[in-house]
């Protein structure tokens, strides 16, 4: 993929509205506190908020050079209007009324459907990167029918580069082996507290030259603040992993380093990733997190982690680690 990602990115299922409501100047102003920390990658999705984050993320993104930064969006969720849904609220996690609905389509017409709607929520006139959104449940037709469409957008220009986004790694590397994509979104599957993505995706992506964005980092918040959270992937953190984090966690402070530092250090560190994207509800916390992404982590501390059990031994560490 010829496409130059920032190291850090900016993740839109907040502006969303994701777990609660933010304004649309908040929303805006998170745009250019990103852009002022010098982050110029940005992805977003249909499925954030039944277009809102793409109609937000747009909105925001007029104002800069077209060519200076990388936008991606996802298909696979087509929206339709849902006139009974209207007075009640989305019940996928996002604050927004359900006048939309969701359906699942990875077929070609879907897929070319879904990526002409969110070009118009966007009000752009192009979008760099489209990834096969959460296709778990659709390995075939997304194999048939979603890939070969986005390959033929690549091949005429219309898009830079394709690929898959998903909260798995087994599927993903599958579709390394059988498919010609560009790059991968891979979400919280190589992370302080979970890595399976070194099991076969990360070193099948160095061998295939896929680039890799690395989602999740914090795991849904457990690894979000210096003292470890109770949410792990969307849900109450099991005990065992809560101590788990503290342990590494109390690690990390014998360095001085916090556990999110930490925590985004690791993804950065490894040649396959490209850039890792976090979501911030408003621009306090990305600069917070864009502080976090620029933090020094020993190497010693790495070392302790994986000498106590904590990590695994075949992470890759970060050069110029001292």
């Amino acid at each position: 993929m010829e496409l130059s990602l920032s190291p850090l990115g900016l993740g839109c299922a907040q502006l969303g509205n994701l777990y609660h409501a933010i304004s649309d100047e908040t929303a805006a102003a998170t745009v250019r506190r990103a852009w002022d920390e010098g982050v110029r990658y940005f992805d977003t999705a249909p499925h954030y908020g039944l277009g809102l984050s793409e109609t937000r993320l747009g909105a925001a993104l007029r104002s800069y050079p077209r060519d200076e930064y990388v936008l991606s969006t996802k298909v696979g969720r087509v929206l339709e209007p849902n006139p009974d849904g209207a007075g009640e609220r989305d019940d996928q996690g996002f604050a927004v009324p359900a006048a939309y609905k969701r359906r699942w389509d990875f077929s070609r017409d879907g897929v070319l459907r879904s990526f002409e709607d969110s070009l118009t929520r966007l009000g752009l006139d192009r979008v760099d990167i489209v990834y096969v959104h959460d296709p778990d449940d659709h390995f075939e037709e997304a194999l048939r029918g979603a890939f070969p469409a986005l390959r033929e957008l690549r091949d005429q220009g219309v898009i830079r580069a394709f690929g898959a986004g998903m909260n798995q790694a087994p599927m993903l590397t599958e579709f390394v082996r059988r498919t010609d994509l560009d790059v991968l979104l891979v979400a919280g599957r190589y992370t302080l507290l979970d890595q399976p993505a070194l099991d076969e995706l990360l070193p099948l992506c160095v061998d295939r030259g896929v680039s890799v964005v690395a989602g999740g980092a914090f795991n849904g918040g457990i690894l979000a603040t210096a003292e470890p959270g109770r949410v792990y992937d969307y849900a109450d953190a099991p005990p065992e992993l809560v101590e788990r984090a503290g342990r590494i966690a109390e690690v990390c402070a014998r360095h001085g380093v916090e556990l999110p530092e930490a925590a985004l250090a690791l993804p950065m560190a490894h040649p396959a990733v490209a850039s890792v994207v976090v979501g911030a509800h408003d621009p306090d916390q990305v600069s917070v997190n864009a502080r976090r992404a620029r933090a020094a982590v020993p190497l010693q501390l790495w070392k302790e982690l994986v000498d106590a059990g904590l990590l695994r031994a075949d992470v890759v560490i970060a050069e110029g680690a001292s």
